[in-house]
């Protein structure tokens, strides 16, 4: 054979390729039917059985794929006889647990937390005071009520705490802030020492803060509640640094 007959040969260099899960594959087709609006919320996903026949699948695969879009905030899993996957439109839960496992994952730091507090909660209480209804300001006043309890239990005035700073995000009707100040609140709270940082006087000072807040919110005054709530958290975070050594943070599960 001549060298112009001879098949010329060059070295091939293939780059290791990552195939997708198959319960992956599934669940993502799953999550764009639902985003796009194919499956309405409450719509029960054919049983397991059926799944598998339809895309010819494993058992195991399509509950994996179930599992993960339970997670995401998709679908609940009913048990029973009557149970199965019901489809779910996220809300404002599903983004709290989304920050949530950020801010544990990445362990952020306690200042990183009330730095974003500081940007994100004056623009709740503006929006808060333009969107509120009756029930929103009976919420927050009913916080703020345990708020300047000084005989309530420290747990107490935590808690009631959290719901009111959570109730000024639900006044603002916008389920992505709820559910960045859900997840927020939660993790300042939880990872502050507390019983180090309170006391009668800074349940006074915030119930005081709380109450002008309020007072703004409920006359529909976004200027006044937005500067009133940035003075508020600023004067929090300045007031948590100086007494707060650790930087990382610890939260418990939500």
């Amino acid at each position: 054979m001549s060298e112009s007959s001879a098949v010329a040969r060059h070295p091939v260099q293939l780059q290791p390729m990552q195939v997708p899960k198959a319960s992956d594959v599934l669940a993502n087709d799953l999550r764009e039917r639902i985003l796009r609006g194919e499956f309405p919320a409450g719509t029960a996903l054919p049983p397991e059985r059926e799944l598998v026949t339809q895309t010819r699948m494993s058992r195991t695969t399509v509950r994996e794929a179930l599992r993960i879009l339970e997670v995401q905030g998709l679908v609940v899993i009913k048990t029973g006889r009557s149970g199965g996957a019901f489809v779910q439109q996220p809300g404002g839960d599903s983004v709290a647990t989304s920050v949530n496992l950020l801010i544990r994952g990445q362990q952020l730091r306690l200042t990183d937390l009330l730095e974003t507090r500081e940007a994100i909660e004056p623009a709740c209480a503006g929006l808060a005071a333009k969107y509120r209804n009756d029930d929103d300001i009976a919420a927050l006043e009913a916080a703020n009520s345990t708020i300047g309890d000084l005989q309530a239990p420290l747990e107490g005035f935590l808690r009631a705490n959290v719901e009111w700073h959570i109730g000024v995000a639900v006044a603002s009707h916008n389920e992505l802030l709820t559910g960045f100040m859900t997840a927020l609140s939660n993790a300042i709270y939880s990872s502050t020492e507390n019983k180090a940082f309170v006391d009668d006087d800074v349940r006074k000072t915030t119930f005081k803060a709380h109450k002008t807040i309020t007072d703004a919110i409920r006359s529909g005054d976004s200027a006044a509640a937005t500067r009133r709530m940035t003075k508020h958290v600023h004067g929090y975070a300045e007031a948590v640094v100086q007494v707060e050594q650790r930087t990382e943070i610890e939260l418990r599960d939500a």
